[in-house]
């Protein structure tokens, strides 16, 4: 068992860890929780931090969109999940995530589609299609992006 450690320690940790990379509210709390801080002591470092921009959960979004559309490759719909796991407010990851044009996704998807469907075997083109439609929600790509990126409209699906 770890000692318990002061605010202004939690506190220290805490601003080293966010000048190195970008971190929301919730990150921070699970590692007082996990150092042994009182809740009181953990309201108090986080006003703190948040008051210092140390911690804007806003930056934060907008970071993390950024990293994970342009490195990750994920799709809309599973950074809007990752977010939200994070307990950044709905508005937030509506107004971030909507800074992200669909074509950027597009541009993410076909090459991604283009290589899975090297590699995917499928007995017909019906299947093929709905195996490269699976693997890109499972990106988290909305079925507008994918239908777009397929030329999959309408009037294909036969």
């Amino acid at each position: 068992m770890m000692k318990e450690i002061t605010e202004q320690e939690a506190y220290l940790r805490l601003t080293t860890r966010c000048a190195q990379a970008e971190h929301c509210e919730q990150e921070m709390t699970l590692a007082m929780s996990r150092w042994g801080l009182s809740e009181e002591s953990q309201a108090r470092v986080m006003a703190r931090l948040t008051a210092e921009r140390y911690v804007d959960n806003r930056r934060f979004a907008e970071a993390f969109v950024r990293d994970k559309v342009r490195y990750n490759k994920w799709g809309r719909r599973k950074i809007e999940q990752a977010l939200w796991q994070k307990r950044i407010d709905s508005d937030t990851i509506r107004e971030v995530l909507g800074q992200v044009e669909t074509a950027e996704y597009v541009d993410i998807l076909q090459p991604l589609l283009r290589q899975k469907r090297r590699s995917t075997r499928a007995s017909n083109e019906a299947e093929l299609t709905q195996k490269l439609i699976r693997f890109a929600l499972g990106r988290g790509f909305t079925m507008d992006v994918i239908r777009q990126c397929l030329k999959v409209g309408d009037t294909d699906i036969d």
